[in-house]
């Protein structure tokens, strides 16, 4: 069956994700700990961002979870020091701050276009909100690309249930089999592999490792600026690998 769609993870998979979310996350980690640095580097610490180096652990909470994940492990940490609201409050601050920071990986716009020209429909899901994705984007000249964008509260689940990539076969109107989903971390292979799609593709431009990334990837590539020559994406050649 021919690739006719490809649903993208976001963040570490098209946007930077060292030069946008470490800086948002000591943002987010010093509002929740309501200005106190050294708090906040213990939440950080705690949760896969090392505060001193920006470092962050593929697969941790930080790396990987979604808002409404981050901010109940943030209140479980903080207990009584837990400031009202913090659900929503974090919301706001991780949409800010991925607004402000944004960065592409370089030449991923170019890619999206390529892809995009050449026919396949793509979609982009992630466990960020809705609203953080599309601040995160709004700015990189990607959005207009997407046929099809979720994320944690589109109500489609969030990643690794398969959720997202049955909702982006919907709206395009693919099979699963049709379909390739490509991301930097675990929980987005698995999501694919949960949906039964055609092709699982792992990128290590993002927080990922190869060693966590290989035992759920089809295909193993350095960014999503590779795919354009690999089949199935290269329309020139349909077999499955080069």
């Amino acid at each position: 069956m021919k690739i006719r769609g490809i649903l993208f993870d976001k963040d570490g998979t098209i946007l930077d994700y060292a030069r946008t979310w470490v800086p948002t996350n000591r943002e987010v980690a010093l509002h929740a700990a309501s200005g106190d640095k050294q708090l906040a580097a213990e939440l950080l610490r705690a949760h896969g961002q090392d505060p001193d180096t920006g470092a962050v652990v593929g697969g941790s909470l930080l790396a990987a979870g979604s808002i409404a994940e981050i901010a109940e492990a943030f209140a479980a940490h903080l207990g009584v020091r837990a400031p009202a609201n913090l659900k929503t409050e974090l919301g706001r601050v991780f949409t800010e701050g991925g607004a402000r920071h944004a960065v592409l990986i370089p030449g991923a716009d170019r890619t999206l276009a390529t892809l995009k020209r050449r026919g396949l429909r793509i979609g982009v899901a992630t466990n960020d909100s809705i609203g953080g994705l599309k601040a995160s984007l709004q700015g990189t000249g990607t959005l207009d690309l997407f046929d099809f964008e979720a994320g944690f509260d589109s109500g489609h689940g969030t990643k690794p249930d398969p959720g997202m990539a049955l909702a982006f076969c919907r709206a395009v109107g693919l099979e699963p089999g049709e379909i390739a989903v490509v991301g930097d971390a675990a929980h987005d292979l698995a999501m694919g592999r949960a949906a039964r799609v055609g092709l699982t593709v792992g990128v290590l431009s993002g927080t990922g490792t190869a060693e966590q990334l290989q035992p759920l990837a089809d295909l193993l590539v350095g960014s999503i600026n590779d795919l354009p020559g690999r089949p199935p994406f290269d329309r020139r050649r349909w077999s499955l690998f080069a």
